[in-house]
């Protein structure tokens, strides 16, 4: 058997050639080299180039711009982006509160209240909006007179206002969504919540106010915004029932002043101003309910500008250095 041969010369302390060999010779830079995305650049030219077309489009097109800038502010059309964020703030209030009842009965081991839940919601979640504002609206054609013995009796003209009709067809419509919406959020909370609740002594409203129902708006308040602006929008069908909201308030202009699609454009504006800002206050109000179930929250755009800025400021010149 051979022995192994010793490769360090005479007189060197054994591994002193590797470590002088290491002390002279420094590590070169890498440069790093992008790979070049050449389809993100043909489809960013292409995008750009079918903006540039629709915007040539538009501005040559027969319409008066300066009209949607005389309009923007008009007090008719203020007034009706109000009575438009009115009737939208007012039924989504109505529609959460009988939503939240509509899951609560459906999750109650009752079979009556658990049917007419059901019952409640297969029916206005399977008509559409525009026909439970039309059944409100001619109501009167059925039931002349509004007779609640006792109480309260008016003719059904006098009742069913263009706002009531607004406000029952959007709310009651609303309500069957927001009730799966609840459901769903209750029952993401785990059961052994309510066990140790009523282990400590409290009663099942009591548990269901204090322990369910506040864990469960994490999952609530996602979808409730999402409700909240599509109702923003969906408000515009109360048109049907003559309420003055926005698309009417700009109809009305646009149809004595000409200036048909410049309205419309008005109307647009005002929705989209609308739905933006609450589109914000929906994105931080989803953060603040995210504190409990996440270790870190994630940044705000505004946090994250700030660090792309940084990153890029620091960012050091030439190649990327071992």
């Amino acid at each position: 058997m051979t022995d192994k041969l010793d490769k360090t010369p005479p007189g060197s302390p054994a591994g002193q050639v590797s470590v002088s060999k290491a002390a002279t010779t420094a590590p070169e830079n890498i440069k790093a080299i992008p790979v070049r995305h050449v389809g993100r650049w043909i489809s960013g030219v292409v995008v750009i180039g079918l903006l540039v077309a629709l915007g040539y489009a538009f501005s040559q097109g027969n319409i008066q711009w300066q009209a949607v800038g005389d309009k923007l502010f008009d007090s008719t059309v203020v007034a009706g982006a109000g009575r438009t964020l009115l009737i939208s703030v007012l039924a989504m209030i109505l529609g959460v509160i009988l939503g939240v009842v509509l899951a609560v009965m459906r999750l109650s081991k009752n079979p009556v209240t658990s049917w007419v839940a059901w019952l409640y919601i297969w029916f206005f979640r399977g008509t559409p909006v525009y026909v439970q504002l039309l059944l409100w609206f001619n109501l009167a054609l059925i039931f002349p007179v509004l007779n609640i013995p006792f109480i309260y009796k008016d003719e059904m003209t006098d009742v069913m206002t263009p706002f009531m009709c607004a406000l029952l067809g959007l709310a009651l419509n609303e309500a069957a969504y927001m009730a799966e919406i609840c459901r769903a959020g209750i029952q993401s909370v785990d059961e052994g919540q309510t066990e140790a609740s009523h282990a400590l002594g409290m009663t099942q409203g009591k548990t269901m106010r204090r322990v369910v129902l506040p864990q469960a708006l994490r999952v609530i308040i996602p979808p409730t915004g999402n409700e909240f602006i599509n109702m923003l929008k969906t408000s515009s069908l109360v048109y049907a029932v003559t309420y003055n909201e926005l698309l009417r308030s700009t109809s009305q202009i646009g149809s004595t002043s000409y200036a048909v699609m410049e309205m419309l454009f008005v109307a647009s504006i005002w929705y989209i101003v609308m739905t933006s800002v609450f589109s914000v206050g929906q994105y931080y109000l989803e953060r603040r309910y995210a504190r409990g179930s996440l270790r870190s929250l994630p940044l705000t755009p505004w946090q994250r500008v700030k660090v792309n800025l940084a990153a890029f400021g620091n960012r050091p010149s030439g190649g990327v250095s071992a």
